[in-house]
């Protein structure tokens, strides 16, 4: 005859614990798809100009999060209906924002009358600089869903062929953002008697974001000719750098519009909203040779590869500032507003 178990008190309780955890998971999983259900049966007769899938965060947040709320605000102020994460029965098209949504609940709202466009990012593991399958899974649902796909950069559409990753019927639309909030100074202060001021932002603590970088300059930069500003989710703690934690993007505006230079150190950035930001406010950059910035940057500032480099790359820059400052061309949130509604086939002339 066996001997019996023993159970202790303590154990019996930890396996109380996780059986009342896994019926929470079952219960929320249940819930899900009750008002998914809700939604879609309650969404057959109603009717938007546009959908939007994508999972907005509060902000502050990153650039996918930005650049979608100043695309939507600019629809709207349109006077399009946009609706968010539902796809009514009468809808004619739909966005779809790379891996950033509900994608079972997307499945069940799908239309095959309804034009869906995917935009995407990365290549996510190239951004990230691991594979854990993410790429391929946007892929999948892009062979499913896409009628076709937006890529924000040249760089990006090419690195996804590089990588075998043929999405449907590619369009380039690069990003844009809110010009009620990122835009230049109505004047700017003089450099003559007092440091030249330089900043960087992040919202992802993403080592390839470039912390490395702010490392080196803040132990080598010229402290009586320069001063370091970075905004943010700080990877680390910085020598010699004002850090400024997250904050709304008016405040980040702000702060661009007083300062002189941009610093975009970040590696394998498809499309980098946060030079944009600054771009836009006016100031030129020096950017890492990498991803998408050369396209975003053009002659509105200087390349640099190495970390050593940099010291010399803000000197000639601020030597040419004024250069700089007149070639930077940010695109417009309207006329890439308009590159969405075509290719979601909304505006004549559509598809394109």
């Amino acid at each position: 005859m066996e001997a019996p178990i023993e159970v202790t008190e303590s154990a019996a309780r930890a396996g109380f614990r996780a059986a009342v955890r896994a019926a929470r998971r079952s219960s929320r999983g249940v819930g899900h798809r009750t008002r998914t259900e809700l939604d879609w049966i309650t969404s057959r007769r109603g009717r938007a100009n546009l959908a939007v899938f994508h999972e907005f965060e509060p902000p502050p947040s990153g650039g996918g999060h930005q650049f979608l709320r100043a695309l939507v605000g600019e629809l709207e102020r349109r006077g399009l209906e946009v609706e968010l994460n539902r796809l009514s029965g009468g809808t004619p098209a739909c966005l779809v924002n790379s891996f950033n949504f509900d994608f079972a609940r997307l499945r069940r709202f799908a239309r095959e009358d309804c034009r869906t466009v995917h935009r995407v990012d990365g290549p996510i593991g190239v951004y990230r600089g691991f594979d854990d399958g993410t790429d391929r899974a946007i892929a999948a649902v892009n062979a499913e869903l896409a009628d076709a796909t937006v890529f924000q950069s040249r760089y990006s559409l090419e690195k996804h062929r590089e990588l075998g990753l043929d999405l449907r019927d590619p369009v380039l639309v690069p990003n844009s953002v809110d010009p009620a909030i990122f835009h230049p100074p109505p004047t700017r202060a003089p450099l003559e008697g007092r440091r030249v001021r330089v900043i960087a932002t992040s919202w992802s603590d993403n080592v390839r974001k470039g912390g490395d970088t702010l490392d080196f300059l803040g132990r080598h930069l010229d402290r009586s000719r320069y001063e370091l500003t970075f905004v943010g989710r700080a990877p680390r703690a910085f020598e010699r750098i004002h850090v400024v934690g997250p904050i709304a993007s008016e405040e980040v505006a702000r702060l661009l519009r007083e300062h002189d230079v941009y610093l975009a150190p970040s590696r394998d950035d498809p499309c980098s909203n946060a030079l944009l930001e600054a771009l836009a406010c006016g100031l030129p950059a020096a950017y890492r040779e990498s991803g998408g910035h050369p396209e975003l940057v053009g002659d509105g500032g200087l390349p640099f590869r190495e970390d050593e480099e940099l010291p010399g790359v803000l000197d000639r820059l601020v030597a040419e500032l004024e250069e700089r400052r007149a070639a930077i061309s940010v695109p417009s949130i309207a006329s890439v507003a308009d590159r969405y509604l075509r290719v979601l086939g909304l505006l004549p002339g559509g598809h394109a």
